[in-house]
Order: structure tokens, then sequence, then C-alpha cells
């Protein structure tokens, strides 16, 4: 993986599922029901995490998949999850202008929120720059941060006026963050807690809350909906469960149809070569990727040279092998494989790993070895198999002699704040992509306000590259840009980037759209899954 630039249209045919292991149509669950989904996503409403659920706040895969189910976004991405976006609320949207500063965007007719209120432009504009305003601290907004000011014209028609030219624009208004919610039920100037949604997508929801946590969110076709999307289902369930063997039990048991997000690699195993009996497993590429990022104010991690140590000796194909087999390949990109340009931007600089290129690093800067890191894992968001990752990180940056490193592993709803808050030197994160464009790996981590709350700052990245790339609405021609920023990186290691995952789902054989249950950017599509015969 990583061995050369990729641009997506090589890569497209890639992005086609693969089904393993049918079985006859014996299967639990009955026609007609609810389609039960089982996840290890859990949503938990705390005074670190107030508002899980609004779109002003949420901003990681799970949130963001509830909201995907719930609330419109004037534009979506195609089920496939690649390609160009494609209007949803809007009847269409278009660059008015030659430089990618003004987008204007018609709504559908007859747009109702789930409660038969009408939407107007005016509710449009009034969503964005609640974001906008609130400016959560989750990092959400900076998605929508290229944008000036918003126009109204009637009741149908939104204009925005870009800051400076995005050509990545019409994804960012494809993401729930920039989700049209009713005015009547999101106050203007701060979040709105607890679980509840309130929008105009396919679904409306309930959910099932016991102590503090959801447990189950029950999906019901919404009447109102007017889109792009067509439901093949009337009523789905997403189940919490508390680890991935639990999920398994549930999905072999019968008492889900489905599950996803995020399945063991042993289980995966166990499904490829020795699936129960009526259970289908979808395996398709995945754009997730697992990296380390670096608190680079912090004592220990300050001297780049210390972090270009680690990005010397760490083996990622080690890690992906041991802990994660078949699921993952190693990433020496902050942009992942299958996204037009992507460079192998850290094996060129460092190739294969190295005690002594990683001693010399630090013997040129004067740091006296062993350096003493603690590497902080979150030990419920990203599934069981990290904890095993960080024993692995650690074995390996102990064993070269120059690091003494102690890991520690912390709730999510703990964890992420502490992270924001600068309390960590070095901690893992995931990324799914926001959209499929390699701005969506570079910006998030490296622009002002990004999703890190990161003290690094380079001035080149920002001020140039960023802008130029996103002026070009040609993609191939912005790889230039593109691959600089890589290459900065690979110097600076402000991040460290890990491995890229697949993405995997196994159903009873009686659910179909499976192959369809996940977009090749993680989005989950329960509208897709119905009642028959599948494989």
């Amino acid at each position: 993986m990583n061995r050369k630039t990729l641009v997506l249209p090589a890569v497209i045919g890639l992005l086609a599922p693969v089904l393993a292991a049918c079985g006859g149509s014996d299967s639990g669950g009955k026609d007609g029901d609810a389609i039960a989904v089982g996840t290890t996503d859990r949503f938990i409403a705390s005074q670190k995490v107030p508002a899980p659920f609004d779109p002003a706040y949420a901003y990681d895969a799970g949130s963001w998949n509830v909201l995907r189910q719930t609330v419109q976004t004037l534009m979506a991405m195609p089920r496939s999850g690649s390609g160009e976006p494609v209007p949803e609320a809007a009847e269409n949207c278009h660059f008015s202008d030659s430089g990618s500063e003004r987008y204007d965007c018609t709504l559908r007719k007859g747009l109702e929120f789930a409660d038969g209120t009408p939407i107007t432009a005016n509710d449009v504009k009034y969503s964005i720059e609640r974001v906008l305003r609130i400016k959560s601290g989750s990092g959400s907004d900076g998605l929508l941060s290229s944008i000036d000011t918003i126009e109204t014209q009637g009741k149908n028609e939104v204009i925005f006026h870009l800051k400076s030219p995005d050509a990545t624009f019409p994804y960012k208004l494809a993401t729930p963050t920039a989700g049209i919610v009713n005015p009547a039920k999101y106050p203007k100037d701060k979040l709105r807690t607890g679980f509840e949604v309130d929008g105009s997508g396919p679904y409306t929801m309930k959910a099932v809350v016991k102590d503090n946590a959801v447990v189950k969110t029950v999906f019901t076709k919404n009447p109102h909906y007017k889109g792009e999307l067509k439901p093949k289902n009337n009523k789905v369930e997403l189940v919490s469960f508390t680890s991935a063997a639990a999920m398994g039990k549930a999905l072999e048991k019968g008492d889900v149809d489905l599950i996803t997000r995020t399945m063991s690699p042993e289980l995966i195993k166990k499904y490829s070569t020795n699936p129960p009996k009526n259970i289908n497993l979808v395996e398709m590429p995945g754009m997730e990727i697992r990296y380390l990022g670096f608190n680079t104010k912090a004592p220990s991690v300050k001297s780049k040279a210390v972090r270009q140590a680690m990005a010397q000796i760490v083996d990622r194909g080690q890690i992906a092998a041991d802990v994660y087999g078949t699921t993952a390949e190693p990433l020496y990109s902050l942009v992942p494989v299958g996204i037009t340009g992507h460079t192998n931007s850290f094996f060129d600089k460092y190739g294969k790993p190295s005690k002594s290129k990683a001693a010399a690093l630090l013997s040129r800067a004067g740091i006296h070895t062993p350096v003493k890191l603690t590497l902080h894992y979150t030990t419920d968001h990203y599934g069981p198999a990290t904890k095993k990752e960080f024993e692995d990180l650690k074995q390996q940056l102990n064993a070269s002699g120059l690091f003494d490193v102690a890991i520690k592993g912390d709730i999510w709803d703990t964890y992420r704040d502490a992270e924001l808050k600068g309390k960590y030197d070095v901690y893992g994160l995931g990324w799914f992509p926001d959209f499929p464009d390699a701005d969506n790996f570079i910006a998030p981590f490296l622009g002002k306000d990004n999703f890190l709350g990161t003290p690094y700052a380079n001035n080149t990245i920002r001020d140039t590259l960023i802008p130029a790339e996103r002026r070009e609405s040609d993609r191939l021609t912005a790889s230039k840009s593109i691959g600089r920023v890589q290459d900065i990186v690979a110097d600076d290691v402000p991040v460290l980037p890990l491995w890229q995952g697949k993405q995997y789902v196994a159903a009873r054989d009686n659910v179909t759209g499976t192959e369809w249950a996940l977009s090749a950017s993680s989005v989950l599509q329960l509208w897709e899954l119905g009642r028959g015969v599948s494989g």
C-alpha cells in the first residue's frame, strides 16, 4: 500500500463490494418487521459531550451516521461514496462564477420537516449560520469556515459567498454539519442537548436511553421526506453493543439482522473462513485511517527529531499484520490510497524501520535517550483491537532502546475532551472522511481551527498550499499542492500515519442491500436495506 500515487478514476472499480459466505434462506426475523442493525458505537450525553446529535457539535462517524438518516443536506454523496456530490434537499446547485467563490442552490419544491413544517431558504441560512455562530469546539465548524456570507432570494434560493475559492465546497454541503434543522427546535446561539433530532431526512428517530447512554435508536420512515434517496424499508433499529463479541453473538442468535462498525479482526476472520449458517460477510475498500497525533508544544515531543525518530522506528506493516491481519494495510501518508493526490511521503523519507537512523536523528538534535513518553488511546471508540495496537507500538519503540514508553487508555467521553485540551503529548485517533477528497485528509489536521486542536502551524501549508489545491476544480491538477503538503508532514511529523482499513458488514441472508450498507466513505446507508434473499 502507498507505494505510488493513485488517482480516483483508476480505482473506482475497487469500490465494488465483495460478498462472501452466502448461506441459504433459513434466517431469523420476520419479513416486514424492523431491520435490526448492531454497532459498537456508543452515544453518551454528558457535561463534556452535551449534544451528541446536534449538527453544530457532532463530529464523529457514529453520530454522523445517525444524522445522515434524519437530517437532510443540500447535497449528498452518491451511494458508492465516491464521485461528485448530487443534489439532495436542493433541486440543483452550481458555482455561478469562474473562481469557485459563489455557490448557488435552488431548493426542491415542497420540502418539509418531519412535522410537516415547510422548509425555506431562510431555514438553510439559519442552520448553517448557527453552526458558525456556536463554534462548539468539536472542530466541525471548520468544514464551513470558507463561507463569508449567505444570501437568500425568495423562499427557495440560497447563495453562498466564500472568503476564497473552494472547489471542495459542494462536498462540505453534503456533510451533516451542513444539515438543515428546524429553527423552532434548535436554539440560535446554543446547542440542543440530549438525543432528539428534528430534520427532513428519510427517517425520523427516537432514542431509547439508559443511564444517559443510547442503547437503541429507532428510525421510522419519514412520510414527509422529499429527496434523492428511496428507502427500501419502513423501520430500522440501530442497537448499541458494548463489545464486538456481544454484537456477533446477537447476529448469530438472530437478535439483530446485520452488524457493522466496529467488527473485531477475530470476528471478521471467523466469518471469512468458517461462517455460521445463514451469515454473509461483505468486504469493501475503506478510507478509514489511524494515526498518532502530537501536542507539538509538549516538552517530550516538542523537538521534531523525537517525532521523526518515532516515524523511523515504527513498523506499520507489523502492526497491520499482527493486530489486524488482512483487514488493514500500512499507511505512509495522511492521504490514503484511493484518493487523488495520494503519495508515499513517509516511506520515501524514512524507508524501512531503522534503529540506527533513529538514533542518529536524536543524537544530532542533542536528545538524551531513552525518551520517556506515554501513548494515549481510547478504549471504547475504535474497537477492541486498539489496545493491542498500542501494546505493539510500545514494544517496538521500547525495543529500540531509544524510548521508554508507557500506554494509557481512557473512555471516549474523557479521551476526546482531554485531547482537545492538550492534556496528551501523544495520542491515537482515527479518521473517517467527511468526503472523499484529499483536502479532507489535510485541512482538518493542518488548517486553522483544526479537528485536533493542535498547536502545530505551518504557514506554507495554511496560507499557500491549501488555498492552492482548493482553487483547482480538476483534482488531478490539485495533486501538486497536495503532494507538497504530504512531504512537509513527513518532515515535520505533526501526525504519524499508521494504517488504512477495509470495511466489513455481516448480515443474515434474508437482508438485501448489504453491499450498499456502507459507502466507501463509511456512510451508513440504512435506507438501502430490505427484506428478501441476499447473495
